[in-house]
């Protein structure tokens, strides 16, 4: 398990900000929180060094791209052991529909969030690219009819 990072007000700041408009400059950062143009630069590389800042994302509509199904496969693999789970997952990863990967506990081992054309395209790939696999032992489709972003990440107060 990770460590936690002590984070101070300023700190929190500069997170709740950026994770609102990544595209900030460190000028604008430094006046809205009240420090040194320097100081902010400083502050939000000590936050990439560390890892609490991982990386900047551009979002992108899926619909615009002509992928306006959103669906969640619930996947059961089969025995599950590492020399099938790790090839699984590296599959599952690199496939262009694939938008996150989670593992979990219960029944089901996997949930991929993926992003198709259509119901078409949907069948496709859960019979091409899961149930064709010899480790997939059952997939589980949902349709996502509506996805909401929740608020930004910032440590318990």
């Amino acid at each position: 398990m990770a460590e936690s990072v002590v984070l101070d007000p300023v700190d929190l700041h500069i997170l709740r900000l950026l994770q609102n408009d990544a595209r900030t400059t460190y000028r604008d950062l430094a006046a809205e929180v009240g420090v040194a143009p320097s100081t902010c630069l400083d502050r939000v590389a000590r936050l990439r060094r560390t890892g609490v800042i991982l990386g900047y994302q551009l979002r992108v509509d899926p619909a615009k791209l002509g992928r306006g199904l959103q669906a969640l496969l619930s996947v059961q693999v089969r025995p599950h052991r590492r020399d099938l789970i790790g090839p699984f997952v590296e599959r599952v990863r690199a496939l262009p529909e694939s938008r996150s990967l989670f593992h979990l506990t219960g029944p089901d081992d996997y949930l991929v969030h993926v992003t198709v054309a259509d119901t078409a395209d949907l069948q496709r790939l859960v019979l091409d690219e899961f149930t064709s696999r010899p480790e997939v032992a059952r997939v589980e489709t949902r349709l996502i009819f509506q996805q909401w972003d929740c608020g930004p990440l910032l440590p318990p107060a």
